[in-house]
């Protein structure tokens, strides 16, 4: 269980990915029932770090704090500047004792100096996929992709998918609640999947139909209903092709794969904060038949929905 934070840098670190760290990991948030991280800010020592945006920090901790860490996490950090041997150091031996990895954007840049990447899945920014794979054959890059978990060893692209490889991470280590009440602090989606894409392949014909995204909202607030392409597209006005062809490209799967995982999603959360049973949640959300969200729910999280309950939620299991 992750509860000691330490967030690696070193010259030329970019101020948003680090952000990004401190806001989803080094904020108190235990007046929602949220556990405090005990997170720190690292370098080769402790003193200034020089960031892309010009300004500079003052780090009070060196390396020896990551020797503590439950997770190690390494922000983007401006191209072509090499870090520093003692962090590619303190990666391996965390890793080495059993320390879960994360690197945000460029960040995978470092992990593959450290050869955490030989032989794993991983990302980064889909403008820096290539060059990622050209300087580090062994590891197997997944261009476009939002984030990789890779067993212990986590990578994501840049900006915004940095928030979602966290809360990823958070979902995995504290369950669905936690994940969507730091979501909402933060005013962000709670949920999207790794495998969703960065960015639209092509471009969207000029035509008078609104963005998805206030279908997305409608369909995960009527899990319950049975949707179709076409049914779907009807409420889009589109026509079931541009509809499916536009869905893909705003989400990087199908109306079917992505209706499957947010209920999955939303039968987590009920799993976590209610003592209903598997039947009367398998048809709030949509799956019809117990059966059925047995089936989707271990496809997705390889355990069943009563394991997944009597991980996370803190009432009295209900057989």
């Amino acid at each position: 269980m992750i509860r000691n934070v330490a967030v690696l840098v070193h010259d030329g670190v970019a101020p948003f990915e680090l952000g990004v760290l401190h806001e989803v990991w080094g904020t108190d948030r235990s007046d929602e029932g949220l556990p405090v991280m005990d997170f720190a800010v690292c370098a080769e020592g402790a003193g200034v770090v020089q960031t892309q945006g010009g300004f500079s920090l003052n780090v009070g901790h060196d390396l020896t704090r990551a020797a503590e860490a439950d997770l190690i996490a390494v922000p983007a950090s401006e191209e072509g500047r090499p870090p520093p041997q003692a962090v590619l150091d303190a990666l391996r031996e965390g890793a080495a004792r059993g320390a879960k990895v994360l690197s945000l954007c460029t960040g995978a840049f470092v992990l593959g100096a450290a050869g955490l990447l030989d032989g794993r899945s991983c990302t980064t920014h889909w403008r820096h996929t290539d060059r990622l794979a050209a300087m580090f054959p062994a590891a197997r890059v997944v261009p476009e992709v939002l984030y990789v978990d890779d067993g212990p060893v986590l990578t994501s692209a840049g900006t915004a998918a940095a928030i979602d490889a966290c809360l990823h991470l958070w979902r995995e280590e504290y369950g669905a609640a936690a994940a969507s009440a730091i979501a909402r602090r933060m005013v962000v989606p709670p949920q999207r999947e790794g495998g969703q894409a960065q960015f639209i392949r092509s471009p969207v014909p000029d035509c008078d139909v609104e963005t998805l995204g206030p279908l997305l909202l409608w369909m995960t607030e009527n899990l319950g209903h049975q949707h179709t392409v076409d049914s779907l597209a009807r409420t889009a006005n589109m026509s079931p092709r541009t509809f499916a062809r536009r869905f893909r490209a705003e989400t990087g799967t199908t109306p079917h794969s992505w209706l499957t995982r947010q209920r999955v999603l939303r039968a987590e959360e009920l799993l976590e904060t209610t003592d209903r049973s598997v039947d009367w949640i398998a048809g709030e959300v949509g799956f019809g038949t117990a059966a059925m969200l047995r089936h989707h729910f271990t496809k997705v999280r390889s355990v069943s929905p009563q394991q997944y309950r009597r991980m996370f939620c803190s009432l009295d299991p209900v057989t």
